[in-house]
């Protein structure tokens, strides 16, 4: 299960006990920040792209949106999210619950500027009803992230 791999990940870092479960949808980044009573810009939202050699992750803010000329000037190809279809085949999580704790091998995790302006956020944690509550620093060492990039725009103006 999907939620058993983000959790044994998390488990790594001590942070196991910060999933929270609902009885609710935290699917999308409006759902997840209802569900947890917080703004969703501060929802860490981990979108999956296709390039070529596999796919990547990027985990933003809520209120960010990828800025497709910065993607393509960083990983030398279009942004294209992958298929709903293919996303839990090639990430190992579903939509709606896609982090990145317990990420298929090969699959590479980038965390976007957007967060930084936040102390706590709120990635999903493996399941379309899951959250886990985590610092920056926290999220950096979890998430096996390859460094911090600047790929999302729209954020700059808004509040946090």
């Amino acid at each position: 299960m999907s939620i058993e791999r983000a959790r044994a990940q998390l488990a790594r870092f001590g942070l196991e006990g910060r999933i929270q479960e609902f009885s609710v949808s935290s699917a999308t980044v409006e759902l997840a920040a209802e569900a947890l009573g917080c703004k969703p810009s501060h929802i860490a939202k981990t979108l999956s792209f296709a390039v070529e050699d596999g796919c990547v992750l990027v985990v933003a803010a809520g209120d960010a949106r990828v800025d497709n000329a910065k993607f393509k000037a960083f990983f030398g190809t279009k942004a294209r999210m992958l298929p709903a279809a293919e996303v839990e085949g090639l990430v190992g999580h579903g939509v709606g619950g896609v982090c990145p704790f317990g990420v298929n091998e090969g699959v590479r995790v980038y965390l976007d500027e957007s967060l930084r302006r936040f102390e706590v956020v709120y990635p999903a944690a493996g399941t379309a009803a899951s959250a886990v509550r985590l610092t920056l620093p926290e999220l950096e060492a979890a998430s096996g992230s390859l460094g911090w990039v600047d790929l999302c725009k729209g954020w700059q103006e808004a509040e946090g």
